[in-house]
């Protein structure tokens, strides 16, 4: 009787044991399985956009929103479809740098700088661009404010204070008109999380640029995005450059290496292309496929404080224009630059911009179109991989393909100013296509030779 009870015991363990097995299988399954390291999800209205950013203070003579009102047509026939415009809200008067002061130093989350108009003329301006089929994105300053901002006197346990227990800017900038907020304090995250809720749900703004966004905790970031994406679906742009960022918080990160990779060889200080392919190498293995970055030649810091996209770019700005459309990534457009305007833009003083016809601005509406109509040339998951095509002449010419089950382009770019001639010893670009630039129709296969000027592109659509 003992022998018979201790088998059916042995039994009922090892069945049990068998029985586990398989759900034990199944957890270490699933603790395999690759998860998408992208979280949040970009509104449809993003897949092949491009984003322009408006500084309303020089943006037309009067520097109002009523007056930039009457320019969203013509963005919208550039190829536009995002507007992002600077900090619209009250200016600090105290420390104030210049005659106007910086838009960053904000006085006000709740308020509008009267230099602009008024909050009616903000809801109106988002209004239209929304019935022209454009979205628009407000700039935020959450790392810091200004010293006469009215939660200094309301909440002055919200700031950082120095070792000397003052108000303080933020530390090794000279950013003396700002002074730092203290992300440590739950009522501080909550009054700045309310104040962008506010201008989603008041101004039906459609998302957020955020400035320094890596001087403020992430966490923080998180929380936000997810309330006001509760509200509608939000578009959010990081300035900053970090992985992490892209998973819960940001739709999109600045390209500022892409910036600093392609300058460095238009301006020759590199002699060959691999800064480029190092980029390239990280946005794709290191960021996330389902990620963005911003690619741009200008923005309101460079063209303020280092130079316009001539001066920065020189013989090579045609094809580092081509290549930020193109190539992976959403094209920034800064204010001027369709109107090919050589001229740093004053920051604290009221500088409208001179507009006219130029080159550059055609250039712009015509690779945006493309960027529009090809599939292969959107944004994050919607569009496709570029993929290196080897070329004979590797240190000047920058070759690739993106294509998808729709779309192929092919991509060649001059990047130097000698003329080059060359061949390829891939065969992925092989087909029959219109070169776009010229309209005129092109074979590329095994015996094609490609004769490229200095700094000239050529851009084969299938």
């Amino acid at each position: 009787m003992l022998v018979r009870s201790i088998v059916c015991l042995f039994f009922l363990l090892t069945s049990a044991h068998l029985g586990a097995q398989p759900a034990k299988a199944t957890r270490g399954a699933a603790a395999y399985q690759p998860k998408p390291y992208v979280q949040l999800t970009h509104p449809e209205w993003t897949k092949s956009a491009a984003i322009y950013q408006v500084n309303l203070r020089q943006f037309t003579p009067e520097g109002t929103f009523v007056a930039a009102e009457k320019e969203l047509p013509r963005l919208k026939d550039l190829g536009i479809g995002i507007v992002w415009l600077m900090p619209i809200h009250k200016i600090g008067a105290a420390h104030r740098k210049g005659t106007l002061g910086s838009p960053y130093a904000v006085q006000d989350y709740y308020s509008v700088n009267p230099e602009f108009g008024t909050l009616d003329d903000l809801k109106h301006f988002v209004a239209t661009s929304h019935g022209l089929g454009l979205h628009l994105i407000l700039d935020w300053v959450g790392n810091h404010t200004a010293w006469d901002n009215v939660l200094v006197k309301q909440h002055p346990e919200w700031y950082v204070r120095n070792w000397k227990g003052d108000l303080t800017p933020t530390p090794w900038w000279d950013w003396e008109d700002i002074i730092d907020l203290d992300y440590t304090k739950p009522a501080l995250r909550e009054y700045m999380t309310k104040a962008m809720l506010y201008w989603v749900k008041t101004a039906d703004i459609d998302g957020y640029r955020c400035d320094a966004a890596g001087f403020v905790p992430l966490d923080f970031w998180n929380e936000a995005r997810r309330q006001t994406d509760a509200v509608k679906p939000t578009f959010w742009l990081a300035e900053w450059q970090s992985r992490d960022m892209e998973a819960r918080a940001f739709d999109m990160l600045y390209g500022w290496s892409w910036y600093d990779a392609v300058r460095a060889v238009t301006m020759g200080k590199k002699t060959d292309l691999s800064e480029i392919f190092t980029y390239y190498s990280w946005n794709e293995k290191f960021y996330p496929r389902d990620g963005m970055a911003m690619i741009f030649v200008s923005n309101h810091d460079k063209n303020a404080w280092e130079g316009t996209e001539f001066e920065q770019f020189g013989p090579g700005l045609d094809p580092a224009i081509i290549l930020s459309v193109v190539g992976e990534g959403m094209p920034l457009i800064y204010n001027g630059q369709e109107a090919g305007y050589n001229h740093r833009l004053k920051f604290f003083e009221k500088d409208p911009i001179v507009w006219k016809p130029s080159a550059e601005g055609d250039l712009y509406k015509k690779l945006l179109a493309l960027k529009t109509a090809n599939s292969a040339l959107w944004n994050a998951h919607w569009g496709a991989r570029m993929i290196p095509v080897v070329n004979s002449a590797p240190n000047q010419v920058l070759s690739f393909v993106r294509q998808n089950s729709k779309d192929k382009v092919v991509a060649v770019l001059n990047l130097s100013g000698q003329p080059q001639t060359v061949t390829f010893t891939d065969r992925l670009q092989d087909g029959h296509y219109t070169e776009y630039l010229t309209g005129k129709p092109a074979d590329l296969n095994a015996s094609t030779k490609l004769e490229l000027k200095p700094w000239a592109s050529m851009i084969f659509v299938q």
